[in-house]
């Protein structure tokens, strides 16, 4: 890891850090020269004035403290990579998003982050028996042509997308909120050591942050911006899905929507998507051909 690197990985540490504090320093000192590793807060507010919000940080807690030194030294141990947003490795549909995460603590097969296309597929924590058939539907196709398949390892739809992309021997990468050593719900942690073994895991976190309730909206705009289009089935009139959804549209990628029942609640947001102008999908092949 570089120097560079290590500074701006160590920055990501500071649990009052935002993403617009790290681009106001970056755009004060592109290079991170006038970071030092044994650095208080105070003294680097007086570097950055911009960074009001590491204020909240003790004052006597150096930029760099051997703890955070330790946690990123051990990274390696627990084969946890971090790419940065300056990265080769950095998926390139990620970089084009608004406020793209400074990087991504990773584990697992890095492949998939250049491996496309990528298809986000995201729905309800309360799957039916009608989304669980469209997923085993759609999903051998889907496969069987390639397709990466993102979620978020959350309950309901997200579990069985990873799941099914799995069991039909294809590939998929869970974005999460928190970081790698809090895996959220706790009845995914089987599957999620899974997937690190197989599969991929990322999170814009740092592994030793717990999951926080504006982790959850803050990860979809990663689960949609790493993919080509995102795949919404059943989805709650507010919901997380349709947040997803919404990112990929301001983005300017294709989303896609399951049609279901007017008496299904976890049908009618899917259902406005497609009145709003998401594409409709009956069968693998809808998605297929946009993606192509």
């Amino acid at each position: 890891m570089n120097e560079f690197n290590e500074k701006l990985i160590a920055l990501l540490h500071y649990p009052t850090i935002s993403w617009s504090t790290v681009f106001q320093i970056l755009k004060r000192d592109p290079t991170l020269d006038t970071l030092h590793p044994y650095q208080s807060s105070e003294q680097l507010k007086m570097a950055f004035p911009s960074t009001g919000n590491l204020a909240t940080e003790p004052s006597n807690e150096s930029f760099y403290p051997e703890i955070i030194h330790e946690q990123i030294r051990q990274y390696k141990t627990n084969d946890i990579t971090v790419i940065t947003i300056f990265d080769k490795q950095y998926p390139k549909y990620l970089k084009e998003i608004y406020q793209p995460p400074w990087a991504l603590f990773a584990k697992g097969d890095l492949s998939l982050l250049e491996k496309e296309p990528k298809l986000a597929v995201v729905g309800s924590r309360e799957a039916t028996q009608y989304g669980k058939n469209a997923i085993r539907s759609l999903f051998p196709e889907l496969i069987e042509n390639g397709i990466v398949i993102v979620s978020g390892l959350a309950k309901g739809i997200d579990t069985l997308a990873h799941e099914h992309a799995i069991k039909n021997n294809g590939r998929t990468i869970a974005v999460i909120a928190g970081g790698l050593y809090h895996i959220y719900p706790k009845e995914n942690v089987k599957l999620a050591k899974e997937m690190m073994n197989t599969q991929l895991i990322v999170s814009e976190y740092p592994p030793d942050t717990m999951p926080q309730r504006w982790h959850f909206p803050a990860r979809n705009r990663i689960i949609s911006g790493m993919s080509q289009g995102t795949f919404i089935i059943e989805a709650k009139r507010k919901s997380g899905s349709l947040i997803t959804a919404n990112y990929a549209v301001n983005e300017g990628r294709e989303v896609f929507s399951l049609p279901g029942s007017i008496f299904n609640p976890c049908s009618v947001g899917a259902n406005d998507l497609i009145q709003q102008g998401a594409k409709l999908v009956t069968n693998a092949g809808d998605i297929l051909v946009e993606l192509r």
